[in-house]
């Protein structure tokens, strides 16, 4: 009789630690009921390393589009495939002659598709051409942009903002993220903005007016419109802003990349005292023309931590259209790259059936992989020699990145290193967890729902319930 309550009492614990395969703990149902989201529009995996099944699965091999937490299938692909040391070039060539500081001819840039090609970084490449001795140059700006394939996109098409930085469209040669850095901050009057790079023959135009309403979500009261035109691009700004909100900065999408490569190569070379009255336009670099500079960027494990911990777009889309372009040949495109990534996992025993991949970043309405193929992704990467350079790209709960505000003052802080993904119906999370004991969990919760930008909550209850809350 003890020995049969013994074993009952044993079996009571070991169902209500593994619960179950499907019951959610209290605190996460709580959160989703708060929040207004079903339990059947959410899928999750809680699976610590090493053991044999998952500690907790709900909905978890359902189909779930993840948002950015893809970006974690295109990081991990990319460090085993191109190795953390890969780096990317941008050469600069010439069909021409250079006597005495004068380039006759045109000047050819290149691009490979680095990912971090910062307008601080452009102004290094520059430097280093003044370096070679060149300092005027009469001839045309020549753009390679080949290395790349992509079919024309409408940078609006994704959900009719073509301004958000994150709708910036990739291109083998690109600098800044095709973006411009705005500042705003309250001065007495109004509100002054500042635009870094502000490109030749654009007028940023600010009509904002000040005022006393909370903070909140400062950027949604703003109607950024952009008004190209050729030598006169307009930058207007309308709406209000917050005397609460103190400085702020955002960023804004230039449009074509190869412009915004022009006006940068204009301002910058005049910067530093070069001359060019040329054009410019966009070629392909001849055969016979001699290579002046080859610019190289920061490793790829430096890139893949700017990558998520801020989770960037088109630095994502970028990577994965390298992956096709360095696996199976120039110029990449997007089915070249999923051909490989599909190719790796296969290698590596990962089936995911119901993996649908676009364009590696999460930004699309049809990618789509289970919480149990994004879980079994990540034991595999825990396995694997580039682990390091993972996890640590990863945003760290109230340290960094898109995680920096998510659990503060709790004891969570610092004990998990999780991905985020947030889309108009989606929110997600994707990691690794140390729990109060020192044992690592692999972690991943998705929501699709209407509601889902208010499921926050839910998924920082089930982090807590992981740290220590079981």
């Amino acid at each position: 009789m003890i020995l049969r309550v013994q074993w009952l009492v044993l079996l009571l614990v070991w169902s209500t630690a593994w619960a179950g395969n499907g019951a959610l703990p209290a605190s996460v149902q709580a959160a989703l009921r708060q929040a207004n989201i079903p339990a059947s529009h959410v899928g999750v995996v809680v699976w610590e390393v090493g053991k044999p099944a998952p500690l907790l699965s709900h909905d978890d091999r359902l189909s779930f589009n993840p948002a950015s937490t893809m970006k974690l299938v295109t990081s991990y692909a990319a460090l085993e495939l191109l190795g953390p040391a890969y780096t990317w070039k941008t050469e600069v060539y010439t069909d021409g002659s250079l006597v005495d500081g004068v380039l006759t001819g045109n000047l050819y840039i290149k691009g490979y598709g680095d990912p971090q090609l910062t307008l601080e970084r452009f102004w290094l490449l520059l430097r280093e051409l003044r370096s070679r001795g060149v300092r005027e140059i009469r001839g045309d700006l020549v753009l390679d942009q080949s290395y790349f394939s992509l079919p024309a996109a409408d940078p609006a098409s994704f959900d009719g903002e073509p301004g958000r930085a994150y709708n910036a469209v990739p291109a083998a040669l690109m600098v800044n993220f095709n973006s411009t850095a705005l500042r705003l901050t309250p001065v007495s009057g109004g509100v002054a903005v500042y635009a870094d790079p502000l490109p030749p023959g654009m007028r940023l135009v600010n009509k904002l007016q000040l005022d006393n309403a909370p903070c909140g979500e400062w950027r949604d009261r703003i109607d950024f419109q952009w008004l190209p035109g050729n030598g006169n691009s307009r930058l207007v700004l309308n709406g209000n802003y917050a005397a609460a909100c103190g400085e702020k900065s955002t960023a804004f999408n230039l449009g074509d990349a190869s412009v915004s490569v022009a006006d940068a190569f204009r301002m910058l070379w005049q910067e530093s005292g070069g001359r060019f009255t040329g054009n410019w336009r966009t070629g392909e670099v001849p055969a016979s023309a001699q290579r002046l500079v080859v610019f190289e960027s920061p490793p790829l494990a430096e890139v893949v931590r700017s990558l998520n911990k801020f989770s960037n777009n088109v630095m994502a889309r970028s990577l994965f259209l390298s992956l096709g372009a360095v696996k199976n040949g120039a110029p990449g495109n997007t089915q070249k790259s999923a051909d490989v990534v599909r190719d790796w996992l296969a290698r590596k025993g990962l089936h995911f059936p119901e993996l649908v991949l676009e364009n590696g970043s999460g930004l699309s309405r049809i990618e789509r992989i289970s919480p149990r193929s994004m879980a079994q992704l990540l034991l595999a990467a825990h396995n694997s020699p580039v682990f390091a350079e993972l996890e640590s790209a990863l945003p760290i709960a109230a340290v960094d990145g898109t995680m920096k505000s998510r659990g503060k003052d709790t004891p969570l802080a610092g004990h998990a290193h999780i991905k985020t993904g947030t889309l108009e119906g989606v929110k997600t999370i994707a990691g690794y967890v140390f729990d109060q004991t020192g044992r690592r969990f692999v972690v991943v919760f998705d929501i699709n729902d209407t509601n889902a930008a208010a499921g926050g909550a839910a998924q920082d209850a089930l982090l807590e319930w992981v740290y220590g809350g079981r």
